[in-house]
Protein backbone atom coordinates (compact mmCIF):
# COMPACT_ATOMS: atom_id res chain seq x y z
CA UNK A 1 0.00 0.00 0.00
CA UNK A 2 1.43 3.57 -0.54
CA UNK A 3 1.38 6.07 1.84
CA UNK A 4 -2.00 7.58 2.58
CA UNK A 5 -0.25 11.39 1.73
CA UNK A 6 3.40 12.08 0.41
CA UNK A 7 3.31 16.10 0.55
CA UNK A 8 6.10 17.87 2.24
CA UNK A 9 3.33 19.93 3.39
CA UNK A 10 0.73 17.20 4.13
CA UNK A 11 -1.88 19.14 1.93
CA UNK A 12 -4.86 17.11 1.07
CA UNK A 13 -5.15 14.28 -1.63
CA UNK A 14 -6.81 15.87 -5.20
CA UNK A 15 -10.30 15.12 -5.84
CA UNK A 16 -10.61 13.02 -8.71
CA UNK A 17 -14.05 12.48 -9.25
CA UNK A 18 -14.41 13.96 -12.43
CA UNK A 19 -12.23 17.02 -13.14
CA UNK A 20 -10.78 17.06 -16.98
CA UNK A 21 -7.89 18.73 -18.37
CA UNK A 22 -6.63 19.72 -21.79
CA UNK A 23 -3.47 20.24 -23.07
CA UNK A 24 -0.66 20.17 -25.43
CA UNK A 25 2.50 18.25 -24.25
CA UNK A 26 5.70 18.23 -27.26
CA UNK A 27 2.78 18.64 -29.89
CA UNK A 28 0.76 16.12 -28.85
CA UNK A 29 -2.50 16.60 -27.18
CA UNK A 30 -3.56 14.98 -24.56
CA UNK A 31 -7.11 14.79 -23.31
CA UNK A 32 -8.04 13.71 -18.96
CA UNK A 33 -11.45 12.94 -18.52
CA UNK A 34 -10.42 12.35 -14.58
CA UNK A 35 -7.77 13.42 -12.44
CA UNK A 36 -5.02 10.25 -12.69
CA UNK A 37 -4.75 8.29 -9.81
CA UNK A 38 -1.71 5.80 -11.03
CA UNK A 39 0.78 7.88 -12.19
CA UNK A 40 4.39 6.45 -13.17
CA UNK A 41 7.52 8.81 -13.57
CA UNK A 42 10.47 7.67 -15.97
CA UNK A 43 13.15 9.73 -14.00
CA UNK A 44 14.07 12.20 -11.62
CA UNK A 45 13.38 15.22 -12.61
CA UNK A 46 9.72 13.90 -13.13
CA UNK A 47 9.29 12.18 -9.83
CA UNK A 48 10.55 15.27 -8.08
CA UNK A 49 8.07 17.78 -9.63
CA UNK A 50 5.23 15.12 -8.54
CA UNK A 51 6.32 14.87 -5.04
CA UNK A 52 7.24 19.09 -4.86
CA UNK A 53 3.24 19.18 -5.67
CA UNK A 54 2.57 16.53 -2.64
CA UNK A 55 1.30 13.95 -5.40
CA UNK A 56 3.47 11.11 -4.00
CA UNK A 57 0.15 9.51 -3.32
CA UNK A 58 -1.03 9.22 -6.92
CA UNK A 59 2.00 7.50 -8.03
CA UNK A 60 2.60 3.83 -8.40
CA UNK A 61 6.06 3.75 -9.76
CA UNK A 62 9.01 5.53 -10.95
CA UNK A 63 12.41 5.02 -12.40
CA UNK A 64 15.93 6.22 -13.16
CA UNK A 65 17.67 8.16 -10.22
CA UNK A 66 20.92 9.93 -11.99
CA UNK A 67 21.53 11.55 -8.34
CA UNK A 68 20.54 11.41 -4.74
CA UNK A 69 16.79 12.50 -4.07
CA UNK A 70 16.26 16.38 -2.55
CA UNK A 71 16.24 15.33 1.21
CA UNK A 72 13.01 17.54 1.40
CA UNK A 73 11.12 14.73 -1.36
CA UNK A 74 13.08 11.53 0.54
CA UNK A 75 10.64 10.30 2.82
CA UNK A 76 7.74 10.55 0.15
CA UNK A 77 9.89 8.95 -2.58
CA UNK A 78 10.50 5.81 -0.31
CA UNK A 79 6.63 5.12 -0.33
CA UNK A 80 6.89 4.76 -4.24
CA UNK A 81 7.45 1.48 -6.09
CA UNK A 82 10.80 1.74 -8.13
CA UNK A 83 10.24 -0.24 -11.39
CA UNK A 84 13.63 -0.64 -12.76
CA UNK A 85 16.87 1.14 -12.03
CA UNK A 86 16.56 2.96 -15.53
CA UNK A 87 13.81 3.46 -17.63
CA UNK A 88 11.47 0.34 -17.60
CA UNK A 89 10.32 -1.73 -20.29
CA UNK A 90 7.00 -1.31 -22.02
CA UNK A 91 6.35 -4.42 -20.13
CA UNK A 92 7.30 -3.42 -16.78
CA UNK A 93 5.27 -0.42 -17.64
CA UNK A 94 2.15 -2.10 -18.50
CA UNK A 95 2.34 -4.10 -15.40
CA UNK A 96 2.08 -1.04 -13.00
CA UNK A 97 -1.42 -0.32 -15.07
CA UNK A 98 -0.65 3.09 -14.99
CA UNK A 99 -3.47 6.07 -16.13
CA UNK A 100 -1.07 8.71 -16.10
CA UNK A 101 3.40 8.73 -17.60
CA UNK A 102 5.69 11.64 -17.37
CA UNK A 103 9.19 11.99 -18.03
CA UNK A 104 11.67 15.08 -18.82
CA UNK A 105 13.23 13.25 -21.04
CA UNK A 106 12.39 12.44 -24.89
CA UNK A 107 14.48 9.24 -24.57
CA UNK A 108 12.11 7.43 -21.49
CA UNK A 109 9.42 6.58 -24.80
CA UNK A 110 12.27 5.13 -27.20
CA UNK A 111 11.12 2.00 -28.64
CA UNK A 112 13.30 0.27 -26.55
CA UNK A 113 12.00 2.05 -23.42
CA UNK A 114 8.50 2.17 -22.95
CA UNK A 115 7.48 3.25 -25.93
CA UNK A 116 6.19 6.70 -28.16
CA UNK A 117 3.77 8.70 -26.44
CA UNK A 118 1.51 8.27 -29.26
CA UNK A 119 1.26 4.48 -28.53
CA UNK A 120 0.58 4.92 -24.86
CA UNK A 121 -2.21 7.77 -25.98
CA UNK A 122 -3.58 5.31 -28.00
CA UNK A 123 -4.13 2.84 -24.90
CA UNK A 124 -5.60 5.95 -23.10
CA UNK A 125 -2.32 6.57 -21.17
CA UNK A 126 -1.31 10.39 -21.69
CA UNK A 127 2.06 10.76 -21.36
CA UNK A 128 3.40 14.24 -20.66
CA UNK A 129 6.87 15.06 -21.92
CA UNK A 130 8.61 18.15 -20.57
CA UNK A 131 9.34 20.93 -23.36
CA UNK A 132 13.21 21.43 -22.47
CA UNK A 133 13.77 17.84 -24.14
CA UNK A 134 10.61 17.30 -26.93
CA UNK A 135 11.38 14.12 -29.19
CA UNK A 136 11.43 17.08 -32.27
CA UNK A 137 14.42 19.25 -31.31
CA UNK A 138 13.23 22.03 -33.30
CA UNK A 139 10.83 21.98 -30.46
CA UNK A 140 12.61 22.55 -28.03
CA UNK A 141 13.22 26.40 -26.92
CA UNK A 142 16.96 27.67 -27.38
CA UNK A 143 16.71 29.88 -24.06
CA UNK A 144 16.27 27.50 -21.42
CA UNK A 145 14.17 29.35 -18.28
CA UNK A 146 12.35 29.15 -15.15
CA UNK A 147 9.11 30.42 -17.15
CA UNK A 148 9.17 26.71 -19.43
CA UNK A 149 10.02 24.92 -15.48
CA UNK A 150 6.62 27.14 -14.23
CA UNK A 151 4.81 26.31 -17.22
CA UNK A 152 5.29 22.80 -16.56
CA UNK A 153 4.34 23.70 -12.96
CA UNK A 154 1.16 24.46 -13.65
CA UNK A 155 0.59 21.98 -16.45
CA UNK A 156 1.02 19.31 -13.80
CA UNK A 157 -1.02 20.72 -11.17
CA UNK A 158 -3.71 21.76 -13.75
CA UNK A 159 -3.80 18.02 -14.87
CA UNK A 160 -3.66 16.55 -11.08
CA UNK A 161 -6.58 19.77 -10.16
CA UNK A 162 -3.98 20.78 -7.62
CA UNK A 163 -3.71 24.47 -9.12
CA UNK A 164 -3.03 26.39 -5.73
CA UNK A 165 -0.43 23.81 -4.66
CA UNK A 166 1.24 24.85 -8.00
CA UNK A 167 0.47 28.46 -7.33
CA UNK A 168 2.39 28.34 -4.52
CA UNK A 169 5.45 26.31 -5.60
CA UNK A 170 5.78 28.97 -8.06
CA UNK A 171 5.33 31.46 -5.77
CA UNK A 172 7.93 30.44 -4.16
CA UNK A 173 10.18 30.15 -6.68
CA UNK A 174 9.51 33.45 -7.59
CA UNK A 175 10.48 34.95 -4.22
CA UNK A 176 13.96 33.25 -4.87
CA UNK A 177 14.25 34.78 -8.28
CA UNK A 178 13.59 38.37 -6.92
CA UNK A 179 16.14 37.54 -4.13
CA UNK A 180 18.99 36.83 -6.63
CA UNK A 181 17.75 39.27 -9.28
CA UNK A 182 18.41 41.89 -6.56
CA UNK A 183 22.17 40.78 -5.27
CA UNK A 184 23.37 40.75 -9.08
CA UNK A 185 23.04 44.47 -9.28
CA UNK A 186 25.79 44.32 -6.79
CA UNK A 187 28.43 42.26 -8.96
CA UNK A 188 30.40 43.12 -11.33
CA UNK A 189 29.58 40.37 -14.36
CA UNK A 190 32.48 38.19 -13.11
CA UNK A 191 33.15 35.38 -16.05
CA UNK A 192 31.98 31.50 -15.24
CA UNK A 193 32.47 28.48 -16.69
CA UNK A 194 30.36 25.88 -15.95
CA UNK A 195 32.04 22.10 -15.83
CA UNK A 196 29.53 18.87 -16.01
CA UNK A 197 32.29 16.10 -17.10
CA UNK A 198 34.99 14.43 -18.52
CA UNK A 199 34.90 12.44 -21.40
CA UNK A 200 38.39 10.30 -22.00
CA UNK A 201 39.47 13.27 -19.95
CA UNK A 202 37.92 16.13 -22.22
CA UNK A 203 35.89 18.68 -20.60
CA UNK A 204 32.58 19.28 -21.03
CA UNK A 205 30.99 22.68 -20.54
CA UNK A 206 27.51 24.45 -20.50
CA UNK A 207 27.15 26.17 -23.96
CA UNK A 208 24.97 29.53 -24.48
CA UNK A 209 21.72 27.25 -25.22
CA UNK A 210 20.73 26.18 -21.59
CA UNK A 211 19.44 26.91 -18.39
CA UNK A 212 22.64 27.10 -17.57
CA UNK A 213 23.07 30.66 -19.44
CA UNK A 214 20.17 31.83 -18.03
CA UNK A 215 21.65 31.46 -14.57
CA UNK A 216 24.29 32.71 -15.06
CA UNK A 217 22.77 36.01 -16.63
CA UNK A 218 20.45 35.81 -13.57
CA UNK A 219 23.04 35.88 -11.13
CA UNK A 220 25.00 39.03 -12.32
CA UNK A 221 27.86 36.96 -14.33
CA UNK A 222 28.73 35.44 -17.71
CA UNK A 223 29.39 32.37 -19.41
CA UNK A 224 33.01 32.45 -20.61
CA UNK A 225 31.58 29.59 -23.46
CA UNK A 226 28.78 31.92 -24.44
CA UNK A 227 30.03 31.90 -27.91
CA UNK A 228 29.48 27.94 -28.29
CA UNK A 229 25.81 27.19 -29.40
CA UNK A 230 25.14 24.24 -27.73
CA UNK A 231 23.55 23.24 -24.00
CA UNK A 232 26.39 21.06 -23.22
CA UNK A 233 29.69 20.68 -25.39
CA UNK A 234 32.97 19.34 -25.37
CA UNK A 235 36.11 21.72 -25.27
CA UNK A 236 39.63 21.39 -23.90
CA UNK A 237 41.03 22.10 -20.60
CA UNK A 238 43.36 24.40 -22.96
CA UNK A 239 40.60 26.49 -23.99
CA UNK A 240 39.61 27.10 -20.36
CA UNK A 241 42.94 27.91 -19.60
CA UNK A 242 43.00 30.81 -22.27
CA UNK A 243 39.38 32.21 -21.12
CA UNK A 244 40.79 31.74 -17.76
CA UNK A 245 37.73 32.09 -15.69
CA UNK A 246 37.39 33.83 -12.49
CA UNK A 247 34.90 30.84 -10.71
CA UNK A 248 34.53 27.23 -11.86
CA UNK A 249 30.94 25.49 -11.65
CA UNK A 250 30.95 21.96 -11.26
CA UNK A 251 28.32 19.49 -11.42
CA UNK A 252 28.40 17.08 -8.31
CA UNK A 253 27.33 13.61 -10.07
CA UNK A 254 26.46 10.54 -7.42
CA UNK A 255 26.59 7.78 -10.22
CA UNK A 256 30.02 6.68 -8.72
CA UNK A 257 32.28 6.93 -11.75
CA UNK A 258 36.18 8.43 -11.34
CA UNK A 259 35.99 12.00 -11.37
CA UNK A 260 31.82 12.84 -11.15
CA UNK A 261 31.68 14.03 -8.02
CA UNK A 262 32.60 17.59 -7.22
CA UNK A 263 35.37 16.50 -4.82
CA UNK A 264 37.04 14.48 -7.46
CA UNK A 265 36.78 17.11 -9.86
CA UNK A 266 38.28 20.16 -7.52
CA UNK A 267 41.46 17.68 -6.62
CA UNK A 268 42.32 17.04 -9.91
CA UNK A 269 42.34 20.69 -10.49
CA UNK A 270 43.89 21.24 -8.00
CA UNK A 271 46.39 18.49 -8.78
CA UNK A 272 46.94 19.52 -12.63
CA UNK A 273 49.69 21.81 -13.96
CA UNK A 274 47.74 23.77 -15.90
CA UNK A 275 44.17 23.79 -14.53
CA UNK A 276 45.98 24.76 -10.89
CA UNK A 277 47.11 27.68 -12.44
CA UNK A 278 43.69 29.11 -13.05
CA UNK A 279 42.56 32.00 -11.55
CA UNK A 280 39.31 30.30 -9.74
CA UNK A 281 41.31 27.27 -8.67
CA UNK A 282 44.69 29.40 -7.66
CA UNK A 283 41.75 31.06 -5.43
CA UNK A 284 39.02 28.57 -5.02
CA UNK A 285 36.30 29.84 -6.70
CA UNK A 286 34.79 26.50 -7.19
CA UNK A 287 30.89 26.16 -6.70
CA UNK A 288 29.56 22.26 -6.19
CA UNK A 289 26.39 22.13 -7.77
CA UNK A 290 23.96 18.56 -8.11
CA UNK A 291 23.75 17.71 -11.66
CA UNK A 292 20.14 17.04 -11.29
CA UNK A 293 19.90 20.52 -10.59
CA UNK A 294 21.65 22.13 -13.48
CA UNK A 295 18.65 20.98 -15.82
CA UNK A 296 15.42 22.65 -15.96
CA UNK A 297 13.60 20.84 -13.31
CA UNK A 298 11.53 22.25 -9.51
CA UNK A 299 15.48 22.33 -7.85
CA UNK A 300 16.92 24.33 -10.39
CA UNK A 301 16.12 27.75 -8.42
CA UNK A 302 18.39 25.31 -5.60
CA UNK A 303 21.16 25.48 -8.36
CA UNK A 304 20.37 29.62 -9.35
CA UNK A 305 20.35 30.13 -5.39
CA UNK A 306 23.82 28.33 -4.44
CA UNK A 307 25.41 30.50 -7.75
CA UNK A 308 24.28 33.72 -6.53
CA UNK A 309 25.30 32.96 -2.92
CA UNK A 310 28.53 32.10 -4.32
CA UNK A 311 29.13 34.59 -6.55
CA UNK A 312 28.21 37.36 -3.51
CA UNK A 313 30.68 35.58 -1.10
CA UNK A 314 33.49 35.74 -3.63
CA UNK A 315 32.68 39.60 -4.71
CA UNK A 316 32.90 40.58 -0.39
CA UNK A 317 36.41 38.12 -0.45
CA UNK A 318 37.61 40.64 -3.13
Amino acid sequence: MLAACSSPSSAPAPDDSGASAQLSSCGLDLTFDQVPTRAVTLEQGATEMMLALGLGDSMVGTSYLTDAVAPEFAGAYEQVPVLADQYPTAEQLRGADPDFVYSMRASAFAPDAVGERSELRDLEVPAYLSSNDCEDPSSVSAEGGFEQIFAEVTDIATIFDVADRGEDLIAEQEQVLDQVTSSAQDLDGVEVVWIYSTINGAPIVAGNAGLPQTMTELAGSENAFDDLDAQWTETTWDQISQRDPEVLVLADLSRGMDGDSAQDKIETLRADPVTSQLAAVREDRMVAIPATEMDPSVRSIDALSTLSDALVEFEGAR
